[in-house]
């Protein structure tokens, strides 16, 4: 059996964060880079470039892209056993406290899925907050179902970052 792994990371947040993003849990890339959508071929960060326009080529330039935007990023899965980075292998799944987080940042007024894991363990878990949340594509490379353009402009219409 796989062994137990914590989550890695605190949450980014910043007091004005408006848009919290949630993942399920992080690649074995990113517990190796130690940052949040580290693997080479995983989308996310150009996707967010895309979108708002800021650089993306380190940790820091994320981080600002992040700040700029007033967006957040943390995952919904604590703690688990998993024998790869795919969703599916995810077993005994303890949920990270997202009500805590929401009432420690009330500035937070949106959530945001990258997967659809994370979007059903937060409707299993949390389902009767009452905080307007939607669903944005995978940016895994696993996810092939849509093109590149075709996730940028989904993030670009569901994020609508000021």
């Amino acid at each position: 059996m796989a062994e137990r792994l914590a989550h890695p990371f605190d949450p980014i947040v910043f007091p004005d964060t408006e848009i919290l993003i949630l993942g399920s849990f992080p690649s074995v890339d990113s517990f190796k880079k130690a940052f949040y959508y580290a693997h080479p071929r995983n989308q996310f960060w150009l996707i967010l470039s895309e979108v708002t326009g800021y650089p993306v080529n380190n940790r820091d330039q994320k981080i600002w892209l992040l700040k700029a935007s007033r967006l957040g990023l943390w995952d919904m899965v604590a703690g688990c056993r998993r024998s790869n980075s795919l969703d599916s292998s995810l077993e005994n799944i303890e949920v990270n406290d997202i009500p805590t987080l929401l009432q420690q940042n009330p500035s937070i007024r949106k959530l945001l899925f990258t997967g659809r894991k994370a979007q059903e363990l937060f409707e299993r878990h949390f389902g009767d907050l009452t905080i307007e949340r939607d669903y944005l594509p995978s940016p895994s490379p696993a996810y092939a179902a849509k093109s590149f353009e075709e996730k940028v402009k989904e993030y670009r219409r569901v994020l609508s970052v000021t």
